[in-house]
């Protein structure tokens, strides 16, 4: 009997603010304090079904994302679990001092929903990319920072969200992305993922890039390179260990992901190996503001392809040796 491998980029793809609004649902039925808050953004966030399940436990603050913080940071103080639902670029570009002061500091029991993240907006142009959230919410102490790769991961980190005391944030990617997890998958904050097994080299990823990374592991297994594969939900707290692993374990470390290649994924990345076992690490992502263009084209653009990818992982491995 033959055995036919499926690759990863052959599955179906699925749009996670989909699985956002199933779970969000899910949630407001089973607890009254579930609420919703956006920006004028009910259609973008594809709440229109959750509005008219939940009349009363949807608030629309209008073009407002500073206010739009500080409502659900006084519904948390007033006993609601607020869901914030925005376009991530405006979430925390515009209402970053609110996050910081009124979420993070306060410690409120505010969850962040950055909608249609990275470069989902790509024809829009840079004011519309959102790159740059990650590098700026790590600074941010006292907030949890999850990227989810696939509409199941992004349903666990709700629920697990929804469970949890505290400030997070959760990207919400509107970019149609492939499973990558089993349907019983459950979320586990600050740990990562082995997807794949390799003792070669090392590539860590996250969000609508994850898979991108697991296809170019398939194209270097072709070429006898066992490259290990992490997914890195967890921006902040990072897996240290998972990461030190990595380092010690193979020849070096490519770190992928939608967002500028400074102070995001591949800046925790490059910090935690400096500075508990230094080793060889190639950073890809976004290293400007980019151009007017689609989605798809901006992310090979900048190397975040299957084959960019294992390109970048070729390199490092000529280079170490």
């Amino acid at each position: 009997m033959t055995t036919v491998h499926t690759s990863v980029a052959d599955q179906p793809r699925y749009d996670c603010r989909d699985a956002y609004v199933e779970t969000l649902a899910e949630l407001a039925h089973a607890d009254h304090r579930i609420v919703g808050v956006v920006n004028d953004s009910v259609g973008s966030s594809k709440l229109n079904s959750f509005r008219k399940a939940f009349p009363d436990r949807l608030i629309n603050v209008g073009i407002a994302e500073q206010d739009m913080v500080g409502v659900a940071s006084g519904l948390a103080n007033g006993g609601r679990i607020p869901f914030v639902s925005a376009a991530s670029c405006f979430l925390t570009g515009r209402a970053l001092e609110q996050i910081k002061a009124d979420v993070a500091y306060s410690n409120t029991n505010v969850k962040l929903c950055g909608m249609s993240p990275g470069v989902a907006y790509g024809e829009l142009g840079p004011t519309h990319h959102s790159i740059e959230d990650i590098a700026w919410l790590r600074a941010i102490a006292n907030l949890t920072v999850i990227v989810p790769a696939d509409p199941i991961e992004t349903a666990a980190a709700l629920r697990w969200a929804a469970a949890s005391d505290g400030p997070v944030f959760i990207r919400v990617s509107r970019m149609s992305v492939p499973k990558v997890y089993a349907e019983d998958y459950e979320f586990q904050l600050g740990k990562a993922i082995t997807v794949r097994a390799g003792d070669d080299v090392t590539l860590i990823s996250n969000g609508t890039v994850l898979w991108r990374a697991m296809v170019a592991a398939e194209q270097l297994a072709t070429e006898g390179i066992s490259a290990r594969v992490l997914s890195m939900p967890t921006v902040k707290p990072l897996d240290v260990d998972a990461v030190v692993a990595a380092a010690r374990e193979t020849a070096g470390i490519v770190t992928a992901e939608e967002a500028v290649t400074g102070g995001g994924l591949g800046g925790a990345v490059a910090e935690t190996v400096v500075q508990h076992h230094p080793a060889r690490v190639s950073i890809l992502g976004i290293p400007e503001f980019a151009p007017t263009g689609s989605a798809g084209y901006l992310l090979d653009r900048y190397g975040l392809s299957p084959e960019g990818i294992a390109d970048s992982a070729r390199q490092l491995l000529k280079t170490s040796n």
